[in-house]
Order: structure tokens, then C-alpha cells, then sequence
């Protein structure tokens, strides 16, 4: 595991080149590549060096987060053309894929909590560097005060497992009990918060609308995944007092999902659109986790895989709209399919596979989230046929107020998809659709 770090430390130096923006590209990619062909036992930790070390779910979710990454620097080609900090933009999102990297492969959780919230810090210069409007300073403080209020209390939660337990390997807390209702709120805020829970989720949509395309696609593709990994390694060692309280967060983001799929359709602003049906779909993932069982947590696990992927590509894509338009407003980027038709096919495609349409990652997830749902219990049946359905009825709506209609007549300057945006987006879809042949990684992995 370390050897990857030092790879990436060692990629840090070339930030300080002229011309070097697709070098790291393809550095980061041969990265990829290495890190695919690891061995990696399925059943326990594997590649142990010092504190780091890999099961399945780290595996996926690092994996993810190199992709992510590489595929941000092939959608921020703009700030490339016109030499927009480019360098310091590059340093920024090794930084954060080194903290990223580190927060998923550490077995101590004092080290986890280090670089959780120090995560934070490289996405918070993203928005505020590279952002769009003068509201991302708001954007910012909202993101960081949400989640820092959060986390101080998960920090003395660590402080007293170590002096009661003298010991802070993830591995061992499996035989650490407590039944402390407050320790157990305090644990388990922060992940809630991350994810984003509904009542806790205002930062989100302000964030993803002042931030740039690869600030975008990093919270949409791994931030929120932090929440869902946490739960997963703590909830180990709370499962008692978890079984008790989980009602309260399934009924919450059940609710939530509802009545969030409902606030979509009142979306004029499309990046606002898509961030608020990624605060939908997480709330099933975190339903899915509370439930504690085994459908439960391979569903959550599958969805958030295939989230990743889909939503990131889907800003991607609203992105190109603006980068021709300068304006994502649902009203001036009607018509499109006159002037992108390809682009057009590329909208279905993710847009598909948002509202989990088969063979995306996204319909095996929710399909596992529905069984473990229904044998917690039959009454959230209701409410998981009209979050399915609101999920279709949004996307549906999204893409035909764009792709139909009147185009607006003030279009001046216009140019068709070039090869970099076909292949960008190709690299979000193909892996989201195509991992469902491997499907028997997701399921094993318990």
C-alpha cells in the first residue's frame, strides 16, 4: 500500500513544471492500471504495511477515487487553454487524492479522522479558487462549518476509546463495546452529515452549484462515499445500540429522499437538479446501511460505486453545456438536441442509468437496497415505490426540458462535442455499466 503513496508524493515535485498538465493525467492512470492488477484477498485485510492496508470495500473505493481524479483533470482542459493556475489546480487534486487515498487505507482511527477532515481542505480551494460566482465564499463556510461541527464530537469519541481501550486499530475495536448514547450520536454525525442525511444536507446543493466541474465530480464521487465507508467501519463496534436506533434514520432519510425527489422538479438550475438527486439517492445507501444486513451493505455498496460514476459524468456533461452557453439554467439549454445530437445519446445514456435502468451498477445497488428494505420492515414499501418513481419521473423530466422544445434564439456562438468530452464521458459509462459483468466482487466481499 505504501508504494502508492510514495507514488504519489514523489507525482507532487512535477506540479512545479511548465506544460506538465497531461503528464500527471497519464501518470495517474498508469497508477490506475498498477493498483487494478494488486492481489487482494476478499476475505480478510490484505497488503499490510504499517498502518495501511485493503479489503474489498477499500479497494473499490480507492480505485474509484484515482478515476475520479484522472477524470477530472481531462475535464478541466479550460483552465488548461487559458492557463487559469493550472499548476497550483494539479497540486490540488494530488493533495486531495493523497488525503483521499490514506482516509480509505488506514486501519487507525485517529489517522482516518486526520485525513477525513483533511480532505476537506483541498475541495474547500477548489470551490473558492476556481468556483464560478461570488456566492462560493458561502458555499465554502457552509461546507466547512456543516461538517467540522459535526466532527469535533467524533474526535472525543476516539479520545475515549483510547483511554478506555488503550487502542485504536479498527480491526481490534470489533471487541470494544459501548452502549452510551451519546458516544454513539457523536460517532455517527459526522458520516450522516457527510453523506449528506436530509435535514443535514443544505451544504451540499450550494456547494456543487459554486463549484467547479472537477470540484463537482469529487463531491459527487467520493466525498459523499466517505460518509457511507465510515458508517461501514464503525458501526462495528455499535451494533447494539445501532439495531435500537436505527428506525430514527431510516424513517428520516426515507422521508427525506421523498420529498428531496419531489424538490428536484422545482430545480430551474440543472447542477442543482442533479445535486439534489445524489442527497436521494444517499439517503437510500444510508437505509440501506442502518438496516445491518447483508443485502443492506452490498447494496449500499453497489450504489455507491455506480453513484459515483453516474453523477460525476452527469456534471460533466451540464458542464460542457455551460463551457458553450454560460448558463446552466434549464430554460437556455432547451433544445440542445438541434445543435448536440451526440451529446443528446451521451444525456439518455447517464441520465438512464441515474434512475438505476438496466445494465447500470445502479439497479443491482437499489435492487439489494429493496430486499433489505422490505425484510426490515414491509411498511417502508410506500415510501421506496414513490422515491423509484420520482427518481424515473425527474430524470425523464430533465432530459426532455433539455433535449425538446424551442432552443433558446439569443445562442450566438455554438460548436459541437470534441473528441477529449466523447471520451470523458465514455470513461464514466463504460465502467458503470460494464462492473456488473464482475458483480461477484460486490456480493462476496461480506
Amino acid at each position: 500500500m505504501m508504494k502508492f503513496l510514495l507514488f504519489m508524493i514523489f507525482m507532487i515535485p512535477l506540479c512545479f513544471l511548465k506544460n506538465i498538465f497531461w503528464m500527471v493525467q497519464m501518470m495517474l492512470f498508469l497508477m490506475i492500471f498498477l493498483f487494478m492488477n494488486l492481489s487482494i484477498n476478499i476475505n480478510f485485510f490484505s497488503n499490510l504495511f504499517y498502518m495501511l492496508s485493503m479489503d474489498i470495500v477499500f479497494y473499490g473505493l480507492i480505485l474509484l477515487s484515482m478515476w475520479i481524479c484522472g477524470l477530472m483533470i481531462m475535464a478541466s482542459e479550460n483552465l488548461y487553454k487559458i492557463n487559469y493556475y493550472n499548476n497550483f489546480f494539479i497540486l490540488n487534486i494530488l493533495l486531495l487524492l493523497l488525503f483521499l487515498y490514506v482516509t480509505f487505507s488506514t486501519n487507525n482511527i485517529f489517522m482516518f479522522y486526520l485525513f477525513f477532515e483533511a480532505s476537506l481542505i483541498p475541495t474547500l480551494m477548489l470551490i473558492i479558487g476556481w468556483g464560478y460566482q461570488s456566492e462560493r465564499i458561502q458555499a465554502g463556510l457552509y461546507l466547512l462549518f456543516y461538517t467540522l461541527f459535526s466532527s469535533l464530537p467524533m474526535l472525543m469519541s476516539i479520545f475515549f476509546i483510547y483511554c478506555e481501550y488503550y487502542c485504536l486499530n479498527l480491526y481490534m475495536l470489533k471487541f470494544f463495546y459501548s452502549n452510551l448514547l451519546i458516544f454513539y450520536l457523536s460517532m455517527i454525525m459526522a458520516f450522516l452529515v457527510k453523506m449528506p442525511m436530509f435535514f443535514v444536507h443544505l451544504w451540499l446543493p450550494k456547494a456543487h452549484v459554486e463549484a467547479p466541474v472537477s470540484g463537482s465530480m469529487i463531491l459527487a464521487g467520493i466525498m459523499l462515499k466517505l460518509g457511507g465507508y465510515g458508517l461501514y467501519r464503525f458501526l462495528i463496534f455499535l451494533q447494539e445500540i445501532n439495531l435500537k436506533m436505527s428506525f430514527i434514520w431510516v424513517s428520516i432519510s426515507l422521508v427525506g429522499g421523498f420529498y428531496i425527489s419531489l424538490m428536484c422538479f422545482c430545480q430551474v438550475d440543472v447542477k442543482s437538479l442533479i445535486a439534489y438527486s445524489s442527497v436521494a439517492h444517499m439517503s437510500m445507501v444510508i437505509c440501506g446501511i442502518m438496516t445491518m444486513n447483508y443485502w443492506g451493505f452490498m447494496g449500499s455498496y453497489m450504489l455507491m460505486i455506480g453513484h459515483g460514476l453516474c453523477s460525476s459524468g452527469l456534471f460533466c456533461l451540464i458542464n460542457m453545456n455551460y463551457e458553450r452557453l454560460n448558463s446552466r439554467s434549464l430554460y437556455i439549454n432547451s433544445g440542445m438536441m438541434v445543435f448536440m445530437p451526440s451529446l443528446s445519446m451521451w444525456w439518455f445514456l447517464l441520465l438512464s442509468s441515474n434512475m438505476a435502468a438496466p445494465p447500470s451498477l445502479n439497479l443491482l445497488g437499489e435492487i439489494s437496497l429493496l430486499n433489505s428494505l422490505l425484510s426490515w420492515s414491509t411498511m417502508t414499501m410506500y415510501l421506496l415505490i414513490l422515491i423509484s418513481f420520482f427518481s424515473a419521473g425527474y430524470s425523464l423530466y430533465l432530459y426532455s426540458f433539455m433535449q425538446h422544445g424551442k432552443f433558446y434564439y439569443g445562442i450566438y456562438s455554438f460548436y459541437t462535442g470534441v473528441s477529449r468530452e466523447y471520451l470523458l464521458l465514455m470513461l464514466h459509462w463504460l465502467p458503470l455499466n460494464l462492473i456488473i459483468f464482475k458483480v461477484d466482487y460486490f456480493i462476496i466481499w461480506l
